[in-house]
């Protein structure tokens, strides 16, 4: 990392910070997900599916906490040398990912009904 050329407004940092400690909080919320799908009675959904679900929420959690720090790095040397922030590259694939599971546990607790 290049020696920062400016301090950055301490609001921008701190901002920064809380976006790094959102990305951790849905790291943890996804992974709780993933449990408690695992946790789901068999007679609810089909046994392999509930597992696929379990399996794409904790590696989405996984994926959130494991990008976390490099992301507030990378802003945070953008803050400091003026540049352009990175763009949000990961936030669709949370956005999907997380939708696709949740229309897929609707789709199988409307047909276990």
């Amino acid at each position: 990392m290049e020696p920062p050329d400016h301090e950055p407004d301490p609001r921008f940092t701190l901002a920064n910070e809380r976006t790094y400690l959102t990305w951790l909080s849905t790291s943890l919320a996804l992974s709780a997900g993933g449990v408690a799908m695992a946790a789901v009675s068999a007679d609810i959904f089909v046994p392999w599916m509930r597992t696929l679900l379990a399996v794409v929420l904790v590696s989405l959690s996984a994926l959130a906490a494991a990008m976390a720090y490099p992301r507030w790095r990378r802003v945070q040397h953008a803050l400091r040398s003026s540049a352009p922030l990175p763009p949000p590259a990961l936030a669709p694939l949370f956005g999907y990912g997380v939708a696709a599971v949740a229309v897929l546990a609707l789709i199988l607790i409307l047909l276990s009904r």
